[in-house]
Order: structure tokens, then C-alpha cells, then sequence
């Protein structure tokens, strides 16, 4: 198997040339890197990832930590995040924490303990232990999705008190008053912020919300479907059901379509977040999308430049909010 000592010995460089540009090609010229890549390839080298990582302190892994992999919103990011990383010698790590604190506490330590050089992370945590956890990390972190009060890091994500008021008004302004909200948990920052979007647009318009309209559907399809079926068998239903995810949203749609009812000839349905393929749903969801691609692209430079610039590991915590997007389909009438 070739060693370092055979790529430094054809290219006519020293062992420690070689190392530095395997571990920081921008502090060797261009023509020596060129000598050493060469050299690589005749030679058949390949660098040992854990060795480079012990030597550097860290590796050039980033992790994602999400709460399912299996959602499009964090399978667009997590994209735009890769590309972003290979572009600059890093690889993506992608792990499922399944929503569950404990679980994802697990997957971060098992992170820094292979010398990850940051963590794009989606949290699940909320009390004071796991943000503590949180704070008591050496790593760049950048935080998305889920905005946790007392975490100071970097912070991504979209508008979703807005998101929940654009889908209330537009419903609003089709005459709808019997609006049902089926939220998420009640915990995180996203179904907070939606349901409140909800509830004040609402009441500035001087509409009563109906108690038993909010039910949890925990951004599960599971959840979501039962939700739906109570709101559905009430004997005063709701005119119009108002998704906050597209998880729930999906599941409220196939459970009218199993008890009978037409949308949106018998109860209206709208959403925040798209789906895949959601231009071949019948009927096509009226639905507030975010940026995945912009969130993403920000993620990604965000986290780059705290681990690759000195000045950036240092920097204050920033929050970068993005505005979603109004997507008007057939799945609202007017009352």
C-alpha cells in the first residue's frame, strides 16, 4: 500500500509539504499541489480520514441532525448543505433523532467525539439541560427549523407566525369563520408560532375561535389523521381545515376523502409546506411554502464560515429569517 513517504519521494517534496497540502492545500502553491496530486494519483495513495482527523483536531465531516430524514423540507436542505461542503472539501453526515431529545443528544456526542468540524442542526430539546448541552458544545453549530429561547448560536429559518396568518387571512377573505387549525406539538417553536399566526389573525378579524377546531396533530401523519377524524364526525364541522405541516395536512385530506367529503366543495383545506409532487394532488393544496434551497444555501455558508475563518468562530450568534411564500391552489372555495 502506498504511504505518504512514496507520493513525497516521486514529487520531489518533503513528507510534512505533502501532509499540509492534504490537510491545507491553500498554504501550497499551486505548482507544488499540482507536483503532489500528480503524484497521488501514480502512486495509488489514499489519505487515512482519521489520521488527517487526529492531526488536524478535527475531521472534515459536518453532521445533520434532523427529526426525520424522510421529510422533503430537510431532504431539500440537506442538499443544498452537501453541495455546499463538497465545494469546499467537507462531507455531509445525515442522522435521525426521530424527534426524540435523548436520541439525538446521543448522535451529537457520538459527532464530536469523531472530531466533527461543526453540526447543521434541526433541535429537539427545549429545557434547560439540553441547552445547556447545547452551550457546553466546542463545536460551530448553526441551529434551523426549530428556534430554541436561551440556545446562542446561529439561527435559520422562516417566518411561521406569518406563514400561519398568509393561510388564516386568505381563508378569512373566502368567507370562512368555522376554520379548524390541527397544530403541532405544542413545545416547539414552528407549531407555536403557526398556531398564533392563526389564532391572532383571527381575532383581528373578530372571529371566535372554536376550542374544540384546535387539535393536536403532532407533525405526524398518525396524529395529523386522528385529528382530522374528530374534527370531521363534530356535529357543527368546520368549513375549512387549516394544516399546520403538510404531514398533517395530507393525512386531513385522506380522511375526508375515506368519510365521503368533497374538497373544497364540503370542507376547505390549506397547508404550510409543500410535498413532493404536490402539483399532481387533487385537488392542488393552497399551501405557504419555505425556501428550502435559500435556507439551505444560508445553512451552509453560515456553517463554512464558522468553521473555516478564525474571525467567524468568534462571531455573535445571528438569526436569519426568511419570509415564505403564498401558493394559491383549488382546495379553497369561497362561502
Amino acid at each position: 500500500m502506498a504511504t505518504i513517504r512514496d507520493v513525497a519521494k516521486l514529487a520531489d517534496v518533503s513528507v510534512s509539504t505533502v501532509s499540509l497540502a492534504l490537510s491545507n492545500p491553500a498554504r501550497v502553491s499551486q505548482k507544488t499541489l499540482e507536483k503532489i496530486r500528480q503524484a497521488i494519483a501514480a502512486v495509488g495513495f489514499v489519505a487515512d480520514p482519521l489520521a488527517q482527523s487526529l492531526a488536524r483536531g478535527r475531521s472534515r465531516m459536518i453532521g445533520f441532525v434532523v427529526g426525520n430524514v424522510g421529510n422533503p423540507f430537510f431532504g431539500d436542505i440537506r442538499r443544498e448543505l452537501e453541495n455546499y461542503a463538497l465545494d469546499h472539501e467537507h462531507f455531509v453526515v445525515v442522522t435521525d433523532s426521530s424527534g426524540k431529545t435523548d436520541r439525538e443528544r446521543a448522535m451529537v456526542e457520538h459527532l464530536i467525539g469523531l472530531k466533527t468540524a461543526g453540526l447543521a442542526l434541526a433541535p429537539s430539546g427545549y429545557d434547560q439541560n439540553y441547552i445547556d448541552f447545547i452551550a457546553g458544545l466546542n463545536v460551530p453549530i448553526v441551529c434551523f427549523d426549530q428556534k430554541v429561547a436561551g440556545i446562542e448560536r446561529d439561527f435559520v429559518g422562516s417566518d411561521n407566525y406569518l406563514a400561519g396568518a398568509m393561510l388564516t387571512e386568505h381563508l378569512l377573505q373566502l368567507g370562512h369563520k368555522r376554520i379548524a387549525f390541527i397544530t403541532g406539538p405544542s413545545h416547539m417553536h414552528t407549531a407555536t408560532e403557526r398556531y398564533r399566526g392563526f389564532a391572532e389573525t383571527m381575532a383581528n378579524a373578530g372571529v371566535e375561535v372554536n376550542p374544540n377546531f384546535a387539535v393536536d396533530g403532532q407533525f405526524t401523519r398518525t396524529a395529523g389523521y386522528e385529528a382530522a377524524m374528530r374534527l370531521l364526525i363534530q356535529p357543527e364541522r368546520p368549513t375549512a381545515i387549516l394544516g399546520a405541516n403538510n404531514t398533517v395536512a395530507l393525512s386531513a385530506l385522506q380522511a375526508m376523502q375515506e368519510l365521503g367529503f368533497r374538497c373544497p366543495e364540503d370542507i376547505s383545506l390549506a397547508m404550510i409546506d409543500n410535498v413532493q409532487w404536490s402539483s399532481v394532488i387533487t385537488p392542488r393544496i393552497t399551501m405557504v411554502v419555505q425556501d428550502t434551497l435559500a435556507l439551505g444555501g444560508i445553512i451552509a455558508r453560515r456553517l463554512m464560515h464558522r468553521i473555516t475563518n478564525p474571525e467567524g468562530a468568534v462571531e455573535p450568534a445571528r438569526d436569519f429569517v426568511l419570509t415564505p411564500k403564498f401558493v394559491p391552489g383549488n382546495s379553497c372555495r369561497r362561502i
